[in-house]
């Protein structure tokens, strides 16, 4: 259709935006987005911070709240998470979510030497990293579908349940395991 008027092309440019105006609707999406995802980050930093400095609470306790409440948090921000993987897919490399990583990592690499006191720096410093991985993989996939109040309470204990056997295996060891200790002792 070819337009003859001026007041035609009037008319129509608010159905038809340029491609510059849709550039910028498409910017301020993932700034919004991102300035929403970058302030559940702090959120989940503070809570997870709150939580495991609750020195009234014994450690596994600790843990068992964390575990509940970041399920819970996965799942409530999980829509949010993914429009904004739609609309900015390299917002998890910025340097705010790799400051919030690393304060989070600290924060937790610091409860699990009261978490883990029998156990040696190598040894804790591996079962830190695969607690976080684990509640990261695990939240972020079982976050991905609509869940009910009893879903996440069912996930979470169970998860909890896992990182305390865990922790307390690794607790009841007196000699630092190693993988030639590991694979020894399967072997009596």
């Amino acid at each position: 259709m070819q337009l003859r008027t001026c007041n035609e092309k009037r008319l129509l440019r608010p159905v038809l935006p340029s491609h510059e105006s849709q550039h910028q609707d498409f910017s301020n999406k993932a700034a919004i987005l991102f300035r929403l995802q970058s302030d559940e980050w702090l959120h989940t930093t503070q809570m997870l911070q709150r939580i495991l400095q609750d020195f009234e609470q014994p450690p596994l306790t600790r843990l068992r709240t964390l575990v509940q409440a970041f399920i819970r948090s996965e799942c409530d921000e999980a829509q949010m998470r993914g429009a904004l993987n739609d609309a900015a897919p390299l917002y998890r490399n910025a340097p705010e979510a790799q400051q919030v990583r690393a304060a989070g990592r600290q924060i937790f690499a610091t409860f699990t030497e009261e978490l883990l006191p029998e156990v040696g720096e190598q040894i804790r410093t591996a079962a830190c990293d695969l607690i976080l991985t684990t509640l990261s993989s695990v939240g972020k996939d079982f976050s991905a579908s609509p869940r009910t109040e009893e879903e996440i309470t069912i996930c979470a204990d169970g998860l909890a349940d896992m990182f305390s056997a865990y922790a307390l295996a690794l607790n009841e060891r007196r000699t630092p395991l190693t993988r030639a200790s590991a694979i020894s002792s399967s072997n009596e």
